[in-house]
């Protein structure tokens, strides 16, 4: 399965932005859809995700209320909604596939498929 993340930009504090997940050579209905974000100097870190089977979302603490994950089965996308932006948002975005069970689905290595990230930047 390959990913391209796209939809990053520029975006002044209190914007918004909706990013994209585009799935090829396999389709998201078998895997669940995280997407992570690494801020310069900091660790890449987990901010939301939607699983395979039902559809349930998890986000992390700092994004609740503020980021939608999404998905599009006949588009074979998933989409990240970012709304009321924080200059802390600023980061590169990835958008990762895999089986995770509850348990691990913050975790990187429980995700096989990796995209290429999709810069934020949120100006004050």
């Amino acid at each position: 399965v390959q990913l391209q993340a796209s939809g990053g930009g520029l975006v002044q504090a209190g914007g918004s932005l909706r990013l994209s997940c585009a799935a090829s050579g396999g389709t998201f209905s078998s895997y669940s859809t995280g997407w992570f974000r690494q801020a310069p100097g900091k660790e890449r870190e987990f901010v939301a995700t939607i699983r395979w089977s039902g559809g349930a979302t998890y986000y992390t603490d700092s994004v609740k209320g503020r980021f939608t994950i999404s998905r599009d089965y006949p588009r074979n996308t998933v989409y990240l909604q970012m709304n009321n932006l924080k200059t802390e948002d600023t980061a590169v975005y990835y958008c990762a596939a895999g089986r995770p069970i509850t348990s691990s689905r913050t975790a990187e290595n429980a995700y096989y498929y990796w995209g290429k990230g999709t810069l934020v930047t949120v100006s004050s």
